[in-house]
């Protein structure tokens, strides 16, 4: 470690929803600030003008407040080193753009798309199927390498549109030491000469990162692995630049990977599987898409990022859940695995049944009694704190809590009379009959009261309790589910329980 503090950041486009993978780079640039007691910067990457999407920065907001990981610095937190979006910092790229042109490390170069287009059909060999502008073509371009001085000056005088591309070295070994991979060698000859200054003035990733790492004091750049390959970009521009001892500790972190493992997991993947692959739900304006998200599938935040730190990182221990402290304790970029993490949303929704299990009854009651409200059931508190604990076991999901609560506050809309109707009888429409007359007798209304009423009603119809507990449990639930169902007929009440009696036989004796 340094002695510099510790400042990561995490950098996303605007141009739509969250990705998992984007989630987990800022997670993992989170835990890594906080371990090191240091500052996690969110920085919008915003030069792609035609890519972005009204809405997108405040939604990367929002989903990082709703996983608990919120930036100390950023657009909406501005600190020492704003602004935070690389829209607002255009002239500086711009000075940098020129500064390397001056110095012999990048050109003008003025193809227009036509002539780029000529030169990928000019210059296709069996050998190189797809040429590239680089060390082999950039000498029979329309650049400032090829013309002379003064016809470059009247290209700019004239505000001939130009793009200002690196001058990649030639037969040059950049090497760089990542924190996951160790020391990685490239062959500059291998790189194209990447374009650093759009004709709009705008900066592509590769300048901008750069500059922006070093003007915010960057100590650590965390990123993808996709990115691994425009690293000696990078690297060389930090020495070009003069910064080669300001330049950041790297890693690139593995990619998350489809279910089989074939290929990295996209938006499609999850639409085709049934799963999110964003953090919340996420409408496109441009094309009216609707995203699932985890947040509206019924996922805890602390679940969310337990089961997110787990896709590609472990502490060796043996150990799955952690909160979001205990993360921060274990975690190490070290022991992020090189290979890719394959998803597996049954492992996601056991990650989030461990997490409602243990959340207390508090924690979970203003969440339950929104869920509710939601699909406009009316709840009680006092009611909610009985039954969380009753319920919380069998729910996957927070949504679970709708099915396994909605009935305990208003009669259920359907009954599953069909589960009920093979084994029926007139006996058992008797004793149902007797039932309903036998508890609206009882004085004191308990579970244990209900449960003996049953069981003397049932002895004299000459029938096992088992055998008309399933028709009662339809009759007051709808379904086959919920916990004990004399404890469920005490919490419902007796008018509910009687009306819910009489509802049910008139149904199945259809």
């Amino acid at each position: 470690m340094s002695h510099q503090p510790v400042r990561v950041r995490f950098a996303p486009s605007p141009t739509g929803g969250l990705h998992l993978g984007g989630v987990r780079t800022a997670l993992y640039n989170y835990l890594f600030a906080k371990k090191h007691n240091g500052t996690f910067v969110l920085r919008i990457e915003d030069t792609d003008q035609s890519r972005y999407v009204p809405g997108a920065e405040q939604y990367i907001i929002d989903c990082l407040k709703w996983c608990g990981i919120s930036p100390d610095e950023g657009p909406h937190q501005p600190g020492l080193f704003g602004p935070y979006r690389q829209s607002e910092r255009k002239e500086i790229y711009r000075s940098h753009a020129k500064q390397l042109v001056e110095h012999g490390y990048a050109y003008f170069a003025f193809d227009t798309p036509e002539e780029l287009e000529k030169m990928r059909t000019d210059f296709k060999t069996a050998n190189n199927p797809s040429p590239q502008y680089n060390h082999e073509t950039r000498l029979r371009m329309c650049n400032s390498l090829t013309l002379s001085k003064e016809e470059v000056a009247k290209k700019l005088s004239d505000n001939h549109p130009y793009v200002i591309r690196i001058k990649m070295p030639d037969q040059q070994e950049i090497q760089l030491h990542d924190m996951i991979r160790g020391e990685v060698v490239f062959h500059s000859q291998m790189v194209d000469d990447k374009v650093l200054l759009k004709a709009d003035g705008m900066p592509t990733y590769h300048l901008a990162v750069v500059v922006d790492d070093h003007a915010m004091e960057i100590t650590h750049a965390f990123r993808g692995e996709e990115w691994l390959p425009s690293a000696p970009v990078h690297v060389l521009l930090w020495q070009y630049l003069g910064w080669s001892n300001k330049m950041p500790q790297w890693a690139h972190f593995p990619l998350i990977l489809k279910p089989d493992g074939q290929g990295k997991l996209s938006k499609r993947d999850g639409d085709r599987l049934g799963f999110p692959v964003f953090a919340m739900d996420w409408m496109d304006p441009k094309s009216g898409e609707h995203s699932k998200g985890f947040k509206e599938m019924g996922f805890l935040p602390d679940a969310f990022i337990n089961m997110l730190a787990m896709l590609g990182w472990n502490d060796g221990s043996g150990k799955e859940i952690f909160s979001k402290d205990e993360l921060v304790q274990q975690f190490s970029v070290e022991r992020i695995h090189k290979a890719g993490a394959k998803f597996d949303f049954e492992k996601a929704k056991w990650y989030n049944h461990e997490w409602i299990k243990k959340s207390s009854t508090e924690q979970l009651l203003p969440l339950v009694h929104d869920l509710l409200a939601s699909h406009h059931i009316h709840s009680d508190q006092e009611l909610l704190e009985t039954l969380i604990p009753l319920t919380k076991e069998r729910c996957q999901l927070l949504n679970d809590f709708l099915n396994q609560l909605k009935y305990f506050f208003a009669d259920p809309h359907q009954l599953d009379a069909e589960a009920v109707k093979p084994k029926w009888d007139l006996t058992k429409a008797s004793f149902f009959e007797r039932l309903v007359k036998e508890l609206e007798e009882i004085s004191t209304w308990s579970s244990e009261a209900i449960e003996k009423c049953f069981k003397e009603v049932a002895a004299a119809h000459a029938l096992k309790s088992g055998d008309v507990q399933l028709p009662f449990r339809i009759m007051i639930v709808g379904g086959k589910f919920g916990p004990a169902v004399f404890e469920i007929a005490h919490l419902i009440g007796k008018a509910s329980t009687v009306r819910r009696i009489n509802k049910g036989l008139e149904l199945i004796n259809k």
